[in-house]
């Protein structure tokens, strides 16, 4: 499956900006879906995760609260709403899958994805 991230753009802080993801070439409906990003001269840091079923999400704790991963089978996507958004939370946001059989434990980890998306830029201007 293919993956490609868009909706990034230039937000103030206090904003709030949707990241979508589209799936082509298969259907996200058996896979873990997830959100990673990486920031200039950082590390990428997982920010969060939604089992294929859409029960079951992970954040990561900078962004609990403000963040909110979303799934829509029918049309093939992964949202990403980001509100309450930080200079910090500024990177390149990229969209993941993984089969359906891993674990909860592992959506904010590097092995729980196959798959990796182009990623879309996030600035979050003070």
């Amino acid at each position: 499956v293919q993956l490609q991230a868009c909706g990034g753009g230039l937000v103030q802080a206090g904003g709030s900006l949707r990241l979508s993801c589209a799936a082509f070439g298969g259907t996200i409906s058996t896979y873990n879906m997830g959100w990673i990003r990486q920031a200039p001269g950082k590390e990428r840091e997982f920010v969060g995760g939604i089992r294929w079923t859409g029960v079951n999400t992970r954040y990561v704790d900078s962004v609990k609260g403000r963040f909110t991963i979303s799934r829509d089978n029918a049309k093939n996507t992964v949202d990403l709403q980001m509100n309450s958004l930080k200079p910090e939370d500024t990177a390149v946001y990229y969209c993941a899958a993984g089969t359906k059989s891993k674990t909860l434990s592992t959506l904010l980890s590097p092995g729980g994805y196959d798959y990796w998306g182009q990623g879309t830029l996030v600035t979050v201007s003070s």
